[in-house]
């Protein structure tokens, strides 16, 4: 009976780690973002008000990035970041991406720690969106492990 059991888990193992696919399969609504999303402006030095548009990311395999991400990029990805100012107030806020991408949030030379995450696969123009605490202090959002040369991100309140 416990063979059964073990040998169950470990065929539906791969299953569990398939993200859903469809728009509509988000942990909470993004209809807001992917809109944005869609008509990103190119990021061009640091942003001065992290709230008020999407931006189109230039990435790189060589990116000298501020700070290691915190999850090792694979190898032939690409990766860039930006410099952002304070935001109004202290709080939880989203970055979500376009395409495949890990994201990190740096505050005050230390990783921002995520809260929570949501990714489908099958929904055009968004993938992901990863909650951080962010406090009310400039921050670096840094974007690694893409294997496209841009992505779009925006920046939201939770």
């Amino acid at each position: 009976m416990r063979v059964a059991a073990v040998i169950a888990v470990l065929v539906a193992a791969p299953a569990f780690a398939q993200e859903p696919v469809g728009c509509d399969k988000f942990k909470w609504p993004l209809d807001r973002e992917r809109a944005m999303l869609a008509i990103a402006a190119p990021a061009r030095g640091d942003i001065k008000d992290p709230l008020a548009a999407a931006y189109k990311l230039a990435l790189t395999p060589d990116a000298k990035l501020p700070m290691p991400p915190t999850r090792a990029p694979k190898p032939g990805t690409n990766a860039g970041f930006v410099n952002a100012a304070a935001l109004p107030k202290a709080g939880t806020y989203r970055v979500t991406v376009s395409e495949a991408g890990w994201i990190d949030v740096f505050q005050d030379g230390h990783a921002v720690k995520s809260d929570a995450f949501s990714g489908v696969t099958g929904c055009a123009g968004i993938r992901k969106s990863v909650k951080f605490e962010i406090n009310a202090a400039p921050f670096v959002v840094e974007i690694s492990g893409v294997p496209a040369n841009s992505i779009s991100f925006v920046i939201t309140p939770d």
